[in-house]
């Protein structure tokens, strides 16, 4: 009982011992490390881990040395073995969180609430797939190191080495899309082919990487659905990213309208909407006609704007705005169907209606900024270079 007694009080100090050394070690680093931000996050993440750890490997030397070893063999011996278990599990434990802390104090460096911030989207998205991947490796090599304590599992383990080769193969087969999974999210990672908060149009939706994992990417639709995708998805189906270089995008609104429409008044007013718009980013600002078919032609209004967001609220407001200046001012340019009677001269007052301002007249040879795409300004002289190709560009729905 005496030695039962010893071992007790020993434990009791060890811990005692073990938690002030502890927090006498919090306090200084918190001290030392008020303008750091590395030990502001060891204070914060890593001190429980810590304390823990430190309690455990205590407790472990003082049952080891007040024992001894011919006294109380068999119960000494499970003990320390629980022990030993508990101390490989707050090690790990501390591992992860300092790991955890590393990676926090990388991403601290990198700020995503600034406009341009395609980098750090970029290092925040590898830097979670990372600890995700750590941590289940950490989680793993702590279940393995714990099972070879027993002797049973050393016994076997030579065995099971043998069989590794056909087992491995068993494994893989049987886990051939989880494995899929978990190597498409680590490309998706490196690759840089999708970032978390990048816009993405995928299955006809269009919405926000969310979440990005090893085995599926959460992304979050305008009307805050989410959609969840295997991350295998993203590396075999094409789908548009929209902040792939930057976040700035065009977008674009048409319209069906009479043939006898004034299209440089309505390109005036056009410029003179988004000019009054703090949705526009001020890059492009083009009206042409697309189409003249069917009695009717197609007029594209082209916007850009900073983000999706924006670009979307902007879209909309064009076209309002443009429905009720056809509506309201140029009537005659409504699209209908019509039987012609009268008399070639057009001199009947339905066949014709003079506008109700002067438009302005270009120059011979003189064409405006608002009317080109691929030219007569700085940024269409840019697109015209990067998209050399066909002569009639390819339709953009979006």
């Amino acid at each position: 009982m005496q030695r039962y007694l010893w071992t007790i009080v020993a434990v009791l100090a060890a811990a005692a011992i073990a938690l002030l050394v502890v927090e006498v070690v919090h306090r200084v680093i918190r001290r030392l490390g008020r303008r750091s931000l590395l030990m502001t996050e060891l204070t914060q993440h890593a001190h429980r881990s810590f304390q823990v750890a430190a309690t455990v490997l205590a407790v472990q030397f003082a049952v080891r040395f007040s024992t001894g070893y011919a006294v109380g063999t068999e119960w000494r011996q499970v003990l320390l073995h629980i022990l030993v278990l508990t101390v490989i599990a707050t090690a790990a434990w501390l591992v992860a969180a300092l790991l955890v802390v590393a990676e926090d104090t990388a991403l601290a460096r990198f700020r995503v609430d600034v406009p341009d911030n395609r980098h750090a989207r970029r290092v925040r998205t590898q830097v979670v797939m990372l600890r995700r991947l750590t941590i289940a490796v950490i989680v793993v090599l702590t279940v393995g190191v714990m099972l070879m304590t027993f002797p049973a599992v050393r016994g076997i383990g030579a065995g099971v080495l043998t069989s590794a080769g056909v087992v491995g193969v068993v494994a893989a087969l049987a886990a051939q899309s989880l494995l899929g999974n978990v190597f498409a999210g680590l490309q998706l990672a490196f690759s840089d082919a999708v970032r978390l908060d990048d816009v993405v149009v995928v299955e006809g939706e269009w919405g926000r990487i969310e979440e990005l994992t090893l085995s599926y990417v959460v992304v979050q639709i305008w009307d805050d659905r989410r959609l969840i995708l295997p991350t295998s998805y993203f590396t075999s189906t094409p789908f548009q990213n929209w902040t792939r270089t930057e976040a700035a995008v065009l977008g674009t609104a048409e319209f069906d309208v009479d043939w006898s429409v004034p299209v440089q008044a309505m390109r005036e007013e056009l410029r003179r909407l988004v000019e009054s718009s703090e949705l526009w980013d001020g890059r492009v600002c083009v009206l042409q006609v697309t189409d003249a078919t069917g009695g009717t032609i197609k007029v594209r209004a082209l916007v850009s704007a900073a983000n999706a967001g924006s670009l979307w609220d902007l879209r909309c407001l064009v076209r309002e705005h443009l429905v009720a200046w056809v509506r309201d001012h140029r009537p005659t340019a409504m699209p209908r169907m019509r039987a012609e009677v009268g008399d070639a001269g057009s001199d009947l007052a339905w066949q014709w209606v003079q506008p109700r301002r002067p438009v302005r007249r270009l120059g011979d040879g003189d064409v405006p900024d608002d009317a080109r795409i691929f030219g007569g300004s700085d940024d269409g002289d840019a697109r015209s270079e990067a998209f050399v190709g066909p002569d009639e560009p390819v339709e953009a729905r979006r």
